[in-house]
């Protein structure tokens, strides 16, 4: 648990600088470069990400249940992860869907930590979900209250980029709920 807790807060951490401190974070940035920066920040987010993804493994060898959900949650955890595939890809591929939601991909990781948060109920999930829904709501906030948006790297805006963001997402989605999660957690949503 203690690699996975480790994981966890430095992950966030490095995640929440813009939230508490923008102006430390650009007077980096600016010392270091831009390029140099976003180097050592992507270097210790993996490494924290990679840590947390071990812990997490580790911790659900030994879980401690905090609360047993009702099985019907789950079915409505299914329903919120619905759009969090289509909300991450048009974070990086700009359209209506993006414009109308803003940020959407504050928005994604909100519906899949309040979905993962109902439908799981050890402690390791409470950590990892209620860390990164605590985050995600702080960041939201933070980057709405700000004057001056940082830009998303992503393709030029475009109307085909809706289509994009809903067919691959919704495809996405698919792979993971039929597939792609017991393959990666050895635990299928369908049961």
């Amino acid at each position: 648990m203690v690699i996975f807790i480790a994981g966890l807060v430095v992950f966030l951490v490095i995640h929440s600088v813009s939230i508490v401190a923008p102006r430390w974070r650009d007077t980096q940035a600016a010392r270091l470069g831009e390029r140099p920066w976003k180097g050592l920040y992507s270097l210790a987010s993996i490494v924290s990400f990679v840590a947390l993804i071990y812990g997490y493994g580790i911790a659900r060898h030994a879980p401690v249940v905090v609360y047993l959900p009702p099985v019907a949650l789950r079915h409505l955890a299914l329903l919120l992860m619905l759009p969090v595939f289509p909300l991450l890809i048009a974070a990086y591929l700009p359209g209506r869907v993006k414009r109308f939601f803003r940020h959407p991909m504050l928005l994604a990781v909100i519906l899949w930590s309040v979905s993962h948060l109902i439908a799981n109920g050890t402690l390791a999930d409470v950590l990892l979900f209620g860390g990164f829904l605590a985050w995600a709501v702080a960041d939201l906030i933070s980057v709405s209250r700000r004057s001056i948006q940082r830009p998303v790297p992503g393709v030029p805006a475009s109307a085909a980029n809706d289509v994009i963001v809903i067919v691959a997402g919704l495809a996405l989605y698919a792979f993971m709920l039929l597939w792609g999660h017991a393959r990666l957690t050895g635990f299928s949503p369908l049961g």
